[in-house]
């Protein structure tokens, strides 16, 4: 396939609806997400993508129910501490978005130890986003720039973002049969392409990341040009 998008965003939409359609509970449909996200970024890597950015939990997920948020955790915890043992391996480097101090000190600690073990990796990022929010994401870059004196303009927030070291995605996926960005790369995603799909996060495979991206090879970009 040529015209691969060098960064995708990916927000995992659907997993308690998934699990309450077979009469289960949402922390079982998190538990089928989360075993799905090694699946797919295993093949987003193999098909050409450098960067993949992933929304695993937002920082208005905490007005979620106490029990499916203590659930989130440690499904987080556990992949965290999966993907250390794969990092040197695979040469992947892990990135993690979003304000980590208020996480439990396990958890801190592992994606921690994730990022400091990868931080020499050049083949791919793993970019998670855990606590993340765009509007709170695009205040802290401001408040960066005001604390150091600097003049507030376009390149200086870009250079202030989590992403700034790898850059914008080119193409954000939303699973689950909604069409928003719900709080995901709002400033970054100013003009990348954007692809929805009904097909809920456990049931988004391989065969349904590729679709994503033939629709993203078929797109011409402009940025506002002709």
């Amino acid at each position: 396939m040529e015209n691969i998008p060098g960064h995708v965003g990916i927000i995992m939409d659907g997993n308690g609806r998934w699990a309450e359609s077979r009469g289960k509970s949402r922390s079982y449909g998190h538990k089928k997400g989360s075993d799905n996200v090694d699946r797919i970024v295993t093949h987003a890597f193999g098909a050409g993508v450098k960067t993949l950015s992933l929304f695993a939990f937002s920082s208005e997920n905490w007005a979620r129910p106490k029990e499916e948020v203590d659930e989130l955790m440690r499904l987080l915890e556990r992949y965290f501490k999966k993907f250390i043992g794969k990092v040197l391996k695979n040469g992947v480097k892990l990135s993690v978005m979003g304000d980590i101090s208020v996480l439990s000190d396990s958890l801190k600690e592992v994606i921690e130890r994730g990022m400091s073990d990868s931080a020499g990796m050049t083949s791919h990022v793993l970019n998670i986003g855990v606590n993340y929010g765009g509007r709170q994401e695009i205040v802290r870059a401001v408040n960066k720039l005001v604390s150091e004196g600097r003049e507030i303009t376009e390149k200086g927030i870009s250079e202030n973002l989590y992403t700034a070291e790898f850059g914008e995605p080119d193409l954000i996926i939303r699973t689950g049969g909604e069409y928003r960005l719900s709080n995901f790369m709002l400033y970054q995603a100013a003009y990348s392409e954007l692809y929805f799909t009904d097909v809920l996060w456990p049931d988004f495979n391989e065969e349904q990341f590729d679709m994503a991206l033939l629709s993203y090879a078929g797109r011409k970009r402009r940025f506002g040009k002709i």
